[in-house]
């Protein structure tokens, strides 16, 4: 029998200061990554590879012992989690190019087109229905992804800046792919957090390493700067980060914790102009704000009116609402509620609060 709409829905959660904090912080750290990977020197492959290798330095001990305490995940899971980190390898090596070309802010900007791209593909893949905001912001996020990109005359931040926004989007789009496929692993191992992460890793490590191999290589003899670049890179942008970003989500409800999430391509375009005298023009900061303000947009919580509209007589469990949200019992996104029986979130509210990039 189907439970009461009401019951399935969680109630808000109330806004820790510590979360709050600690998402802060994740999102500050995270703007950083960009910078290290400029100050690195390093080409896209090498940088890329390098950046999961280390990472994955401190990740097997603690997946380790999370199969200690909870026992493996099982095997059709952990090939989805390696699955998924080809794309976030993909995600990497554009990513990657774009900070070279466009510049760290002006990258991680565009990057944020995945709250748009990972709702579109649980529509494609799983059915599950897009709201109507959304549908509405993509020409407007596009648009504010051109501007960025410098359509209409780029400053000092990189030698293409064009070519850079362009593939800061696609790696925006391999990146939801992969929030698509982790927060699917998540769901059905709820207690393990670690496993599939460090997995993905992996995938994303295999996949770096062969596109660099077909390449030009992967430089191992780097100078000993770019070396400790590299270890900053991975640990701040694999680790840190990730640790205090499911710190701070867990305690904070999503819309909130998306706004303060919002802090990160700010503060990377900011840390571009400090630290690598990057110079956009006034049309591609006005893009920036454009891209921030429409993500805000969409990941903010559906009204409550949106949700009432959505439920028609016959909506039952698994089936999909407007939000682009499934209602089956017990799952919840990234595992953090799995088994208390409450609404999955929006797709667009999981991308901004998933492991970070």
């Amino acid at each position: 029998m189907t439970a009461p709409a009401a019951s399935r829905v969680p109630a808000p959660l109330p806004t820790d200061p510590r979360a709050a904090v600690a998402l802060l912080a994740g999102a500050s750290v995270l703007a950083w990554t960009g910078i290290l990977v400029a100050l690195s020197g390093a080409d896209p492959a090498t940088a890329s590879f390098w950046r999961c290798v280390l990472a994955l330095v401190v990740l097997v001990p603690w997946a380790l012992a999370e199969y200690r305490r909870h026992g493996p995940v099982a095997p059709a899971a952990a090939g989805w989690a390696l699955l998924s980190g080809v794309l976030l390898g993909a995600d990497f090596l554009l990513w990657t190019r774009a900070v070279l070309d466009a510049g760290s802010g002006i990258a991680n900007v565009v990057l944020n087109v995945q709250v748009l791209a990972l709702p579109l593909i649980a529509f494609l893949v799983a059915g599950e229905r897009m709201a109507r905001r959304q549908l509405l912001a993509a020409p407007v996020l596009l648009g504010g992804i051109l501007l960025a990109g410098g359509v209409l005359g780029a400053g000092v931040g990189g030698p293409a800046p064009v070519r850079g926004a362009v593939l800061g989007t696609l790696a925006g789009i391999a990146y939801a792919g992969f929030l698509y496929l982790n927060r699917q692993v998540s769901r059905r191992n709820p207690r393990h957090l670690v496993t599939p992460v460090a997995l993905a890793t992996v995938g994303a490590g295999v996949t770096c390493g062969l596109v660099g191999v077909a390449g030009a290589g992967i430089a191992v003899a780097l100078p000993a700067a770019s070396w400790a670049w590299l270890i900053l890179l991975a640990l701040a942008g694999q680790v840190v980060a990730w640790v205090l970003i499911g710190r701070g989500t867990a305690g904070m409800a999503p819309g909130a914790a998306g706004a303060l999430l919002l802090a990160h391509p700010v503060l990377s375009v900011l840390l571009g102009m400090l630290v690598l005298d990057e110079r956009p023009t006034g049309w591609q900061l006005a893009g920036c704000a454009l891209v921030v303000l429409t993500v805000a947009a969409v990941a903010r919580p559906a009204r409550s009116s949106e949700d009432r509209a959505a439920r028609t007589p016959g909506h039952d469990e698994g089936s999909t609402d407007s939000t682009g949200s499934t209602d089956s019992a017990g799952d919840s996104a990234g595992g953090e509620n799995a088994g208390a029986g409450v609404t999955a979130e929006p797709a667009a509210q999981s991308s901004m609060r998933s492991a970070p990039v």
